[in-house]
Formats: structure tokens, C-alpha cells, sequence
């Protein structure tokens, strides 16, 4: 399965691409909404890991794009954010997201989140 990391900070995007390949995944990765959002377009990823802080295009508008689009609206979103409110944990589910993990987080919890969301969509 592959997964896209949008992730405009290096050193946690490294973290989280070494974390899922360990786990077997297959990982691409962008580093701002723009590049994520075509990557999403031409790729089709089995799963998005957005962060919402990011240069030219925040992940919020990158949800908003990708749900509303019918050709990438069935690929599941797991926001990662530093930014854990509970007015963006509710606009991230408004507009899509499939879950929400706050920033710090350990690889165990990424991984298991991940696990739930993509057993949604893939069966047992």
C-alpha cells in the first residue's frame, strides 16, 4: 500500500517515512498542499497523511480540494497536526478527514491509526 506524507518539515517527514517503511508500507511524500495535492491527483495513494501548517496551501484547503473531487474523495485522510484544538479537529472531520493524531505522537499510535483507518477500506 502506499501512503503520501504532505509534510513541509523535513526532519518529521523523514521520521514518519522511515516509520512506515519499516512497517512495510510504500512511501511518497510532498513538502507543501501544492505538491501534495498533485501528487494526490496523479498518484492516487491508498492513504494521506496531511499536515494543515504548510506554505502556498494549507492542509485544510488540501482536504477541502481532495474531498470534493470525486475522482480522490475515497482516499482516506489521517491529519497529523501540532495544531489540536477542538475547532480543527472539527473543521479537519467537517471537511473529510478520517482521523486526526496531534503533534508529538508515537510511532505505535501513527501506525495504529493508520492500521484502523486503511482496515476501513481494505478487508480482512
Amino acid at each position: 500500500m502506499e501512503i503520501l506524507v504532505v509534510e513541509d518539515d523535513e526532519a518529521i517527514r523523514n521520521l514518519i517515512v522511515s516509520q512506515l517503511q519499516d512497517a512495510g508500507f510504500d512511501v511518497s511524500t510532498a513538502c507543501d498542499g501544492v505538491e501534495g495535492l498533485a501528487s494526490i491527483r496523479s498518484r492516487r495513494p491508498d492513504a494521506v497523511l496531511l499536515d494543515i501548517n504548510m506554505p502556498q496551501m494549507d492542509g485544510f484547503a488540501v482536504l477541502e480540494k481532495l474531498k470534493s473531487d470525486p475522482a480522490t474523495r475515497e482516499i482516506p485522510v489521517l491529519m497529523l497536526s501540532a495544531q489540536s484544538s477542538p475547532e480543527d479537529i472539527h473543521r479537519a472531520v467537517h471537511l473529510g478527514a478520517d482521523d486526526y493524531i496531534g503533534k508529538p505522537f508515537e510511532a505505535r499510535q501513527l501506525l495504529r491509526r493508520l492500521n484502523r483507518m486503511l482496515s476501513k477500506i481494505t478487508p480482512a
